[in-house]
Protein backbone atom coordinates (compact mmCIF):
# COMPACT_ATOMS: atom_id res chain seq x y z
CA UNK A 1 0.00 0.00 0.00
CA UNK A 2 1.26 3.49 -0.92
CA UNK A 3 4.23 1.88 -2.76
CA UNK A 4 5.85 0.61 0.48
CA UNK A 5 6.75 -3.07 0.95
CA UNK A 6 4.81 -4.89 3.56
CA UNK A 7 6.72 -5.39 6.79
CA UNK A 8 5.90 -8.38 8.95
CA UNK A 9 5.57 -8.21 12.70
CA UNK A 10 8.86 -8.00 14.60
CA UNK A 11 9.65 -10.89 16.95
CA UNK A 12 9.29 -9.93 20.58
CA UNK A 13 12.56 -8.71 22.06
CA UNK A 14 13.92 -10.84 24.84
CA UNK A 15 14.41 -8.86 28.04
CA UNK A 16 18.09 -8.33 28.74
CA UNK A 17 17.79 -9.12 32.43
CA UNK A 18 15.98 -12.36 31.70
CA UNK A 19 18.68 -13.36 29.19
CA UNK A 20 21.46 -12.72 31.72
CA UNK A 21 19.57 -14.66 34.38
CA UNK A 22 19.15 -17.62 32.02
CA UNK A 23 22.87 -17.62 31.20
CA UNK A 24 23.79 -17.70 34.89
CA UNK A 25 21.32 -20.47 35.65
CA UNK A 26 22.50 -22.54 32.70
CA UNK A 27 26.14 -22.37 33.84
CA UNK A 28 25.68 -22.40 37.61
CA UNK A 29 27.96 -25.44 38.03
CA UNK A 30 30.78 -23.77 36.10
CA UNK A 31 30.44 -20.53 38.08
CA UNK A 32 30.43 -22.51 41.34
CA UNK A 33 33.71 -24.21 40.39
CA UNK A 34 35.30 -20.88 39.45
CA UNK A 35 34.12 -19.03 42.58
CA UNK A 36 36.86 -20.30 44.98
CA UNK A 37 39.52 -19.48 42.38
CA UNK A 38 38.07 -15.99 41.88
CA UNK A 39 38.06 -15.37 45.64
CA UNK A 40 41.70 -16.44 45.95
CA UNK A 41 42.71 -14.25 43.00
CA UNK A 42 40.95 -11.23 44.46
CA UNK A 43 42.43 -11.70 47.94
CA UNK A 44 46.01 -12.57 47.01
CA UNK A 45 46.48 -10.95 43.58
CA UNK A 46 44.22 -7.91 43.20
CA UNK A 47 43.83 -6.46 46.70
CA UNK A 48 47.63 -6.37 47.30
CA UNK A 49 48.03 -4.23 44.16
CA UNK A 50 47.07 -1.30 46.39
CA UNK A 51 50.47 -1.71 48.05
CA UNK A 52 52.22 -0.43 44.93
CA UNK A 53 51.90 3.07 46.37
CA UNK A 54 54.71 2.09 48.75
CA UNK A 55 57.13 2.36 45.82
CA UNK A 56 56.50 6.11 45.65
CA UNK A 57 57.00 6.91 49.34
CA UNK A 58 59.36 6.31 52.25
CA UNK A 59 57.29 3.63 53.93
CA UNK A 60 57.83 2.51 57.50
CA UNK A 61 56.23 -0.72 58.79
CA UNK A 62 53.02 0.03 60.66
CA UNK A 63 52.39 3.42 59.05
CA UNK A 64 49.36 3.94 56.76
CA UNK A 65 49.71 3.91 52.99
CA UNK A 66 47.78 7.17 52.63
CA UNK A 67 47.58 10.03 55.11
CA UNK A 68 48.96 13.40 56.11
CA UNK A 69 52.19 11.94 57.53
CA UNK A 70 53.13 9.92 54.46
CA UNK A 71 56.43 10.97 52.86
CA UNK A 72 55.98 10.86 49.08
CA UNK A 73 59.25 10.71 47.12
CA UNK A 74 58.02 10.21 43.55
CA UNK A 75 60.39 8.21 41.37
CA UNK A 76 63.33 8.41 43.78
CA UNK A 77 63.55 4.64 44.41
CA UNK A 78 63.35 3.82 40.70
CA UNK A 79 66.17 6.27 39.98
CA UNK A 80 68.24 4.81 42.82
CA UNK A 81 67.87 1.32 41.36
CA UNK A 82 68.71 2.39 37.81
CA UNK A 83 71.82 4.22 39.03
CA UNK A 84 72.90 1.41 41.37
CA UNK A 85 76.25 -0.26 40.75
CA UNK A 86 74.41 -3.59 40.88
CA UNK A 87 71.83 -2.73 38.20
CA UNK A 88 73.76 -4.01 35.18
CA UNK A 89 74.87 -7.16 37.00
CA UNK A 90 71.35 -7.97 38.20
CA UNK A 91 69.74 -7.41 34.81
CA UNK A 92 72.51 -9.31 33.01
CA UNK A 93 72.45 -12.32 35.34
CA UNK A 94 68.66 -12.48 35.31
CA UNK A 95 68.51 -12.38 31.51
CA UNK A 96 71.31 -14.93 31.06
CA UNK A 97 69.83 -17.47 33.48
CA UNK A 98 66.28 -16.95 32.21
CA UNK A 99 67.28 -17.20 28.54
CA UNK A 100 69.27 -20.38 29.21
CA UNK A 101 66.28 -21.84 31.00
CA UNK A 102 64.01 -20.71 28.14
CA UNK A 103 66.23 -22.23 25.45
CA UNK A 104 66.58 -25.63 27.12
CA UNK A 105 63.69 -25.78 29.56
CA UNK A 106 61.08 -24.76 26.99
CA UNK A 107 61.90 -27.15 24.14
CA UNK A 108 62.95 -30.27 26.05
CA UNK A 109 59.39 -30.98 27.33
CA UNK A 110 58.12 -30.75 23.74
CA UNK A 111 60.81 -33.11 22.43
CA UNK A 112 60.24 -35.49 25.34
CA UNK A 113 56.48 -35.55 24.66
CA UNK A 114 57.08 -36.25 20.95
CA UNK A 115 59.50 -39.08 21.73
CA UNK A 116 57.28 -40.57 24.41
CA UNK A 117 54.33 -40.49 22.03
CA UNK A 118 56.26 -42.80 19.67
CA UNK A 119 56.87 -45.44 22.36
CA UNK A 120 54.71 -48.48 21.73
CA UNK A 121 55.64 -50.49 24.84
CA UNK A 122 52.86 -49.49 27.26
CA UNK A 123 54.61 -50.48 30.50
CA UNK A 124 57.83 -48.68 29.63
CA UNK A 125 55.86 -45.63 28.52
CA UNK A 126 54.02 -45.43 31.86
CA UNK A 127 57.28 -45.94 33.77
CA UNK A 128 59.02 -43.18 31.80
CA UNK A 129 56.11 -40.79 32.40
CA UNK A 130 56.02 -41.48 36.13
CA UNK A 131 59.80 -41.20 36.50
CA UNK A 132 59.85 -37.86 34.67
CA UNK A 133 57.06 -36.43 36.87
CA UNK A 134 58.67 -37.32 40.20
CA UNK A 135 61.29 -34.49 40.36
CA UNK A 136 58.49 -31.93 40.21
CA UNK A 137 57.13 -33.15 43.56
CA UNK A 138 60.49 -33.06 45.34
CA UNK A 139 60.84 -30.06 47.63
CA UNK A 140 63.18 -27.37 46.35
CA UNK A 141 65.06 -27.54 49.66
CA UNK A 142 65.68 -31.26 49.14
CA UNK A 143 66.79 -30.63 45.55
CA UNK A 144 69.22 -27.96 46.76
CA UNK A 145 70.60 -30.32 49.40
CA UNK A 146 71.18 -33.06 46.82
CA UNK A 147 72.78 -30.54 44.46
CA UNK A 148 75.15 -29.26 47.15
CA UNK A 149 76.28 -32.81 47.96
CA UNK A 150 76.76 -33.71 44.29
CA UNK A 151 78.87 -30.63 43.52
CA UNK A 152 81.32 -30.82 46.44
CA UNK A 153 84.99 -31.54 45.67
CA UNK A 154 84.45 -35.26 46.44
CA UNK A 155 80.89 -35.37 45.11
CA UNK A 156 79.38 -37.37 42.28
CA UNK A 157 79.85 -34.73 39.57
CA UNK A 158 83.56 -34.28 40.28
CA UNK A 159 84.10 -38.04 40.35
CA UNK A 160 82.43 -38.45 36.95
CA UNK A 161 84.48 -35.62 35.42
CA UNK A 162 87.69 -37.07 36.89
CA UNK A 163 86.92 -40.45 35.31
CA UNK A 164 86.92 -38.91 31.84
CA UNK A 165 89.68 -36.34 32.44
CA UNK A 166 92.73 -37.52 34.35
CA UNK A 167 94.15 -33.97 34.54
CA UNK A 168 91.03 -32.58 36.22
CA UNK A 169 91.45 -31.10 39.71
CA UNK A 170 88.32 -31.62 41.87
CA UNK A 171 86.75 -28.43 43.16
CA UNK A 172 83.57 -27.29 44.85
CA UNK A 173 81.55 -26.47 41.74
CA UNK A 174 78.88 -24.64 43.73
CA UNK A 175 81.46 -21.99 44.60
CA UNK A 176 82.61 -21.65 40.99
CA UNK A 177 80.94 -18.59 39.46
CA UNK A 178 81.48 -19.74 35.87
CA UNK A 179 79.84 -23.12 36.56
CA UNK A 180 76.74 -21.69 38.23
CA UNK A 181 74.66 -21.00 35.05
CA UNK A 182 75.16 -24.62 33.94
CA UNK A 183 74.25 -26.01 37.36
CA UNK A 184 71.17 -23.80 37.56
CA UNK A 185 69.95 -24.65 34.05
CA UNK A 186 70.47 -28.42 34.37
CA UNK A 187 68.69 -28.49 37.72
CA UNK A 188 65.72 -26.48 36.44
CA UNK A 189 65.36 -28.63 33.34
CA UNK A 190 65.64 -31.89 35.28
CA UNK A 191 63.04 -30.79 37.81
CA UNK A 192 60.50 -29.42 35.37
CA UNK A 193 60.69 -31.14 31.97
CA UNK A 194 58.52 -34.13 32.91
CA UNK A 195 55.78 -32.04 34.49
CA UNK A 196 55.93 -29.58 31.62
CA UNK A 197 55.33 -32.36 29.10
CA UNK A 198 51.93 -33.30 30.55
CA UNK A 199 50.11 -30.56 28.67
CA UNK A 200 51.75 -31.54 25.39
CA UNK A 201 51.02 -35.25 25.88
CA UNK A 202 47.35 -34.56 26.64
CA UNK A 203 47.10 -32.38 23.53
CA UNK A 204 48.73 -35.07 21.38
CA UNK A 205 46.20 -37.63 22.64
CA UNK A 206 43.37 -35.41 21.35
CA UNK A 207 44.68 -35.32 17.77
CA UNK A 208 42.49 -37.31 15.36
CA UNK A 209 44.09 -40.79 14.85
CA UNK A 210 42.64 -40.82 11.33
CA UNK A 211 45.20 -38.20 10.32
CA UNK A 212 48.06 -40.54 11.26
CA UNK A 213 46.39 -43.41 9.42
CA UNK A 214 46.03 -41.27 6.28
CA UNK A 215 49.69 -40.27 6.54
CA UNK A 216 50.79 -43.91 6.77
CA UNK A 217 48.69 -44.79 3.73
CA UNK A 218 50.38 -41.97 1.81
CA UNK A 219 53.80 -43.35 2.76
CA UNK A 220 54.62 -41.00 5.63
CA UNK A 221 56.98 -42.37 8.27
CA UNK A 222 57.02 -41.42 11.96
CA UNK A 223 59.20 -38.39 11.31
CA UNK A 224 56.75 -37.08 8.73
CA UNK A 225 53.80 -37.73 11.06
CA UNK A 226 55.49 -35.86 13.93
CA UNK A 227 56.52 -32.92 11.73
CA UNK A 228 53.34 -32.47 9.70
CA UNK A 229 50.65 -33.67 12.13
CA UNK A 230 51.80 -33.68 15.76
CA UNK A 231 53.73 -30.39 15.83
CA UNK A 232 50.98 -28.40 14.03
CA UNK A 233 48.53 -29.89 16.53
CA UNK A 234 50.67 -28.50 19.36
CA UNK A 235 51.08 -25.05 17.78
CA UNK A 236 48.48 -23.31 19.94
CA UNK A 237 49.82 -24.75 23.21
CA UNK A 238 53.42 -23.95 22.24
CA UNK A 239 52.46 -20.36 21.40
CA UNK A 240 50.67 -19.80 24.72
CA UNK A 241 53.47 -21.37 26.78
CA UNK A 242 56.07 -19.29 24.92
CA UNK A 243 54.15 -16.08 25.60
CA UNK A 244 53.99 -16.84 29.32
CA UNK A 245 57.67 -17.86 29.45
CA UNK A 246 58.87 -14.68 27.73
CA UNK A 247 56.65 -12.56 29.99
CA UNK A 248 58.31 -14.10 33.06
CA UNK A 249 61.86 -13.71 31.74
CA UNK A 250 62.82 -11.35 34.61
CA UNK A 251 61.44 -13.78 37.19
CA UNK A 252 64.25 -16.31 37.44
CA UNK A 253 63.89 -19.21 39.87
CA UNK A 254 64.95 -17.13 42.87
CA UNK A 255 63.99 -19.88 45.32
CA UNK A 256 66.56 -22.30 43.91
CA UNK A 257 69.21 -19.61 43.58
CA UNK A 258 68.78 -18.50 47.19
CA UNK A 259 69.34 -22.08 48.35
CA UNK A 260 72.50 -22.81 46.36
CA UNK A 261 74.30 -19.52 45.70
CA UNK A 262 76.93 -17.82 47.87
CA UNK A 263 78.85 -14.52 47.86
CA UNK A 264 81.51 -16.28 45.78
CA UNK A 265 79.01 -16.72 42.94
CA UNK A 266 77.25 -13.33 43.09
CA UNK A 267 79.03 -12.41 39.87
CA UNK A 268 76.86 -14.83 37.86
CA UNK A 269 74.17 -15.94 40.34
CA UNK A 270 72.81 -12.74 41.86
CA UNK A 271 69.50 -11.90 40.16
CA UNK A 272 66.76 -9.36 40.79
CA UNK A 273 64.78 -11.74 43.00
CA UNK A 274 67.70 -12.55 45.30
CA UNK A 275 68.67 -8.87 45.51
CA UNK A 276 65.10 -7.96 46.49
CA UNK A 277 65.20 -10.63 49.21
CA UNK A 278 68.47 -9.41 50.69
CA UNK A 279 67.70 -5.69 50.53
CA UNK A 280 63.97 -5.84 51.20
CA UNK A 281 63.51 -8.52 53.85
CA UNK A 282 66.94 -8.62 55.47
CA UNK A 283 67.67 -4.86 55.37
CA UNK A 284 64.07 -3.62 55.61
CA UNK A 285 64.10 -1.33 52.54
CA UNK A 286 60.48 -2.04 51.63
CA UNK A 287 59.81 0.99 49.44
CA UNK A 288 62.98 0.49 47.43
CA UNK A 289 62.33 -3.19 46.74
CA UNK A 290 58.64 -2.53 45.98
CA UNK A 291 59.80 -0.15 43.27
CA UNK A 292 62.05 -2.89 41.87
CA UNK A 293 59.15 -5.34 41.88
CA UNK A 294 56.92 -2.81 40.13
CA UNK A 295 59.62 -2.29 37.49
CA UNK A 296 59.77 -6.07 36.90
CA UNK A 297 55.97 -6.24 36.59
CA UNK A 298 55.87 -3.45 34.00
CA UNK A 299 58.62 -5.06 31.91
CA UNK A 300 56.92 -8.45 32.21
CA UNK A 301 53.59 -7.04 31.03
CA UNK A 302 55.26 -5.27 28.10
CA UNK A 303 57.06 -8.46 27.02
CA UNK A 304 53.84 -10.48 27.35
CA UNK A 305 51.91 -7.95 25.26
CA UNK A 306 54.55 -7.80 22.52
CA UNK A 307 55.01 -11.57 22.37
CA UNK A 308 51.26 -12.10 22.29
CA UNK A 309 50.92 -9.65 19.40
CA UNK A 310 53.71 -11.39 17.45
CA UNK A 311 52.21 -14.81 18.16
CA UNK A 312 48.79 -13.73 16.94
CA UNK A 313 50.26 -12.50 13.67
CA UNK A 314 52.49 -15.52 13.04
CA UNK A 315 50.48 -18.45 14.41
CA UNK A 316 47.00 -17.02 14.92
CA UNK A 317 47.05 -18.03 18.60
CA UNK A 318 47.53 -15.91 21.70
CA UNK A 319 46.32 -15.20 25.21
CA UNK A 320 43.81 -12.69 23.86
Amino acid sequence: MNGQPAVGPKPPARPRRRYSRDVVRGNIEMYSMFLPVAILLIIFCYIPIYGIVVAFQNYAPGSPFVGPNVKWVGLKHFTTFFQSIYFSRLIGNTLVLSILNLIFGFWIPIIFALLLNEVRHVRFKKFAQTASYLPHFISMVVVAGILINFTTSDGLVNNIIARFNSNYSPQNLRLNASAFPTIYTVTNVWKGFGWGSILYLSTISSIDPGMYEAARIDGGNRWHQAWYITLPGLKNIIAIRLIMSVGAILAANSELILLIYSPATYETADVIGTYVYRVGLLQGQFSYTTAIGFFMAVIGFALTYITNMISNRITGYGLW
